[in-house]
Order: C-alpha cells, then sequence, then structure tokens
C-alpha cells in the first residue's frame, strides 16, 4: 500500500509540475487541495501517471477495492495499538479489579498485586486483558514485567510453588523445627548455641520440616521465595571461615531452578 501510494504522489506530483508551466489557471485551483485529497481523487478515477515515464496506467477495479478497504480497515481483524495480552484464567479462579489493584482468588487463597498505572488491566469472563497504549521502550518493560507476575498468579493459584532447603550440619549436629501457631522456624544448636535461633516467617506459605529436607509452598511466588531466603539468611555464619564452618540451611531447589 505504500509503494502504491508513493508511485501516485510521484506521478500526481509531476503532473502539477507540468501543469504549473502550461496552465496558471489550474494551479491555483489546486493550490487549495491536499496531497491527500488529490491522491484520493486519482484512485478513484483508477489511473495515475508515472513520473519517470509519463505514461498513463490505469487501476483496475480490484486495485482500487482493495485500497479502499485497506483503507477502512476491511479484510484483516483489527488489531488493538499498543501493546496488549490476554491471559486466560485456569479453572476455578475468580479474578476482579479495583482500580489498578488486580485480586485473584481459588478457595482460601487470594493474590493482590498493584499493575503499575501505565498498564490498564481488566476482566473479560475468563481472561484477563492488560493494555498499553504508547510502545517506548520503557512501557515494554514495565509490560513484560506486569504481564510476568500475572502469568505466576495465575500459576500459583493453580498449581503453587515450592521451594527445598537442606540443613547441612558439619560441627554441632542442629535440629531444626516449625512452629505453625506463631508462624516461626527454629533451630536448636546451630553451631552449639545455647539459645535457639527463631526466623519469623511471611503469612500465606505452608512449612513442612523432614530431617535434613524443609519445603516451603505458597500460591503467591514471592511469599515462598521470601521464607526461604530468611531461613537460609537466618543461619548465616558470620566472622568464621566459611571453608570450615559451612553449617547451615541451604535453598537447593526452587521454581525452574535446582542447585547441585
Amino acid at each position: 500500500m505504500r509503494k502504491l501510494r508513493s508511485k501516485i504522489l510521484e506521478g500526481v506530483c509531476w503532473r502539477i509540475c507540468i501543469k504549473m508551466v502550461e496552465e496558471e489557471n489550474s494551479v491555483d485551483k489546486m493550490e487549495g487541495q491536499d496531497e491527500m485529497e488529490i491522491v484520493e481523487e486519482v484512485v478513484s478515477e483508477g489511473k495515475y501517471e508515472s513520473g519517470s515515464t509519463g505514461e498513463s496506467k490505469s487501476l483496475s477495479p480490484e486495485v482500487v477495492g482493495d485500497t479502499e478497504k485497506e483503507d477502512k480497515g476491511e479484510g484483516d481483524s483489527k488489531k488493538p495499538e499498543g501493546l496488549y495480552e490476554e491471559i486466560a484464567l485456569a479453572e476455578g479462579i475468580s479474578a476482579s479489579v479495583d482500580g489498578h489493584k488486580l485480586m485473584m482468588k481459588k478457595g482460601d487463597n487470594e493474590i493482590v498485586r498493584e499493575i503499575h498505572p501505565f498498564i490498564e488491566v481488566k476482566v473479560e469472563s475468563d481472561r484477563v486483558v492488560l493494555s498499553c497504549d504508547r510502545e517506548r521502550k520503557i512501557e515494554r518493560k514495565l509490560f513484560g514485567t506486569n504481564k510476568a507476575h500475572v502469568r505466576n498468579m495465575v500459576k500459583g493459584l493453580s498449581e503453587g510453588f515450592v521451594y527445598k532447603l537442606k540443613v547441612a550440619n558439619v560441627h554441632f549436629p542442629m535440629k531444626v523445627s516449625y512452629n505453625k501457631d506463631s508462624n516461626e522456624v527454629v533451630v536448636n544448636n546451630f553451631l552449639g548455641e545455647k539459645v535457639d535461633r527463631k526466623i519469623k516467617l511471611v503469612d500465606g506459605v505452608e512449612v513442612s520440616v523432614k530431617g535434613e529436607d524443609i519445603e516451603i509452598s505458597s500460591a503467591n511466588i514471592e511469599s515462598a521465595g521470601n521464607a526461604a531466603a530468611q531461613i537460609e539468611k537466618g543461619t548465616k555464619v558470620r566472622n568464621k571461615d566459611r571453608r570450615i564452618y559451612q553449617d547451615g540451611i541451604f535453598i537447593t531447589e526452587k521454581p525452574g531452578r535446582v542447585f547441585g
């Protein structure tokens, strides 16, 4: 379409130049016309003149019809301008929007996330629709980030996220337990300490301790990751040679990645 219009404009300009030399009156008539109006006149007549050879070429009715369809947007399905993404909701998940807050719920699990103001979010039947009018670099980055967040919300409510940790005893045998009432992981006899280490976890996570294996699961990937990081950080050895003192609790597996 662009090539066709450039050729038409080329022929129109050539015709204008000739008429300016030959007929002064015809130029006066064209002064009030826009280039696009002239192009539409030539297309409606079904012919244009080539600027290089001056020969007249006719446009078939089919070509003229196709041109009009492309101008009106007919023939092809209309695609939204800017950035656009539809994310399907899994079975049993309900979603709602309050301003820029997206809320998803399945059973007792509920996840709430604030969507960036640049991104427009809507819920349509069984899917979440994200859109953005602009396509600058910053919008593309924010759009990709928020799209990943929404997909993690759907995946977390339908499948869940699991982090696995391992208890490493080198010098002193430590004992790890989980207190569900206070939502704390209790580490006893870490490096021979007389006082137990208590690690407070965020809400919305489930902890399972079986010997030296600890498993943390949650519908919210950030809550699960935060809890695992807090446990690992709570048993970090300080002011000692880590080549010798290798005791601690370490993350061995997280969604999409296995360590060691």
